[in-house]
């Protein structure tokens, strides 16, 4: 999500000289390291999205301003070392076509195994599938809840099950005591099984299903001067009913930069690990990295 307002942009700016310097998370996740990343080309930054193979190999990312770009990540020792990656390319809409000025802001991603991909947009609150990421845009229905969504708040995080279900859900609820409803397409059509307890402040703009089944969320909450904190947490999904929550791992305020996507992997020692990309917001002051933890098994 694009930062709305000078209040924000101030804090945004004050937070570069945070990071970093702020208590170590608190949590089960061991942090495994950060890398920085930048591309030399116009509309680097603002990534929104991100999935990656079974391997943590290869991955793909969105940006907010309806940009993909694919690559490889380079490890040594078990971390981020390099990134390949190939140059942005634009989404395109339904007719092929460039996107227009409220098709945009594009944020949530999630990848079937045969490469079909689906992203979520906030503007006109929708999800669209690509054949691959130089293909149009299709369309999937929309819930009736879609069109009365807070604009640059709604289908922030979205995930793909392994029987092909989409989750999604909005980043605001509407109040500190309301959970997140989180919708389901499958079979043709959205329903709404279940709702996400809200803690505190934080925020939801990640998801995934990770290989041990369960449903991932990453949230984060902007505190101002003092920086951006994270959190994941975790659940069971069984049927129609959200059980078992998990924190997994929370930060402190100025940790990392503006985590906003997660990608959930088994590495080769048998850990899970919680890969995630931060959004910049377009603003040199703020960065783009990688930063990974995992779960010991």
């Amino acid at each position: 999500m694009r930062a709305s307002s000078v209040l924000s942009l101030i804090g945004a700016g004050l937070v570069f000289l945070t990071l970093g310097s702020s208590a170590q998370p608190r949590s089960e996740a061991v942090y495994l390291g950060s890398f920085s990343w930048s591309l030399p080309q116009d509309g680097f930054g603002g990534f929104s999205g991100l999935e990656l193979s079974e391997d943590g190999k290869s991955f793909v990312a969105i940006t907010d301003k309806g940009s993909i770009v694919t690559g490889t990540i380079n490890r040594k020792d078990g971390r981020i070392a390099g990134i390949d990656a190939r140059s942005l390319v634009p989404l395109r809409n339904i007719d092929g076509g460039a996107l227009g000025r409220y098709e945009g802001d594009s944020e949530g991603l999630a990848l079937r195994p045969d490469g079909r991909l689906y992203v979520s947009f906030e503007n006109i609150h929708r999800v669209w599938t690509y054949r691959d990421p130089t293909s149009e845009a299709a369309w999937l229905p929309r819930d009736p809840d879609f069109k009365n969504m807070q604009n640059n708040s709604s289908l922030e995080a979205l995930a793909i099950d392994t029987d092909g279900a989409l989750y999604t859900l909005p980043e605001r609820s509407g109040q500190l005591s309301r959970p997140f409803p989180v919708y389901r397409y499958k079979d043709g059509a959205w329903t709404k099984p279940f709702s996400v307890p809200r803690r505190a402040e934080f925020l939801p703009v990640g998801a995934d299903f990770g290989p041990d089944g369960r449903f991932y969320l990453l949230e984060r909450h902007f505190s101002g001067i003092f920086g951006f904190l994270t959190r994941v947490r975790s659940f069971r999904i069984d049927g129609d009913r959200i059980t078992d929550e998990r924190t997994l791992l929370e930060t402190g305020a100025g940790t990392h930069d503006n985590l906003e996507r997660i990608a959930v992997w088994r590495d080769p020692a048998g850990d899970i690990r919680l890969t995630m990309i931060s959004d910049d917001h377009f603003r040199a002051f703020q960065i783009t990295e990688f930063v990974e933890y995992k779960l010991p098994q």
